[in-house]
């Protein structure tokens, strides 16, 4: 078995893909004609967006949608770089909310969270060094 998509359910895809291209630099994959679905390109595991319409289609029990209004959900989207301190500025100036500043861990890894523009929590931090 292999882990292959992780996908976020939003209001707008294309404001959400829109969004992950300014605020992390990330390249968008495709986006379905109908606006309802679309990717990123992210390495070896795709991180997607589908409208809450999808999802209500898919969903038959229904889902409980994210909201700006609440406290992120228990889950966070963690991207790692070099330069954590230029690309959390980055993310907030492209609209993300910061939620917790970078810190040290006692590790040395930097840390920091930002909401994106619907709510989801990521997390942006340098890779943690292994010495061996």
């Amino acid at each position: 078995m292999k882990f292959a998509y992780t996908i976020l359910y939003v209001e707008n895809v294309t404001e959400t893909i829109e969004f992950y291209e300014k605020a992390f630099g990330l390249s968008r994959k495709f986006i379905t004609p109908e606006n309802d679905y679309g990717e990123l390109l992210t390495g070896e595991t795709t991180l997607a967006f589908a409208s809450n319409a999808l999802g209500a289609s898919n969903f038959k029990k229904g889902f409980e949608p994210i909201s700006r209004s609440n406290k992120p959900f228990g889950v966070e989207l963690a991207f790692t770089t070099e330069n954590v301190v230029a690309d959390f500025q980055r993310a907030v100036e492209a609209g993300a909310t910061e939620y917790e500043p970078l810190v040290e861990k006692p590790w040395g890894q930097q840390v920091g969270y930002v909401l994106d523009n619907n709510g989801f929590l990521i997390e942006l931090c340098t890779p943690i060094k292994i010495e061996s």
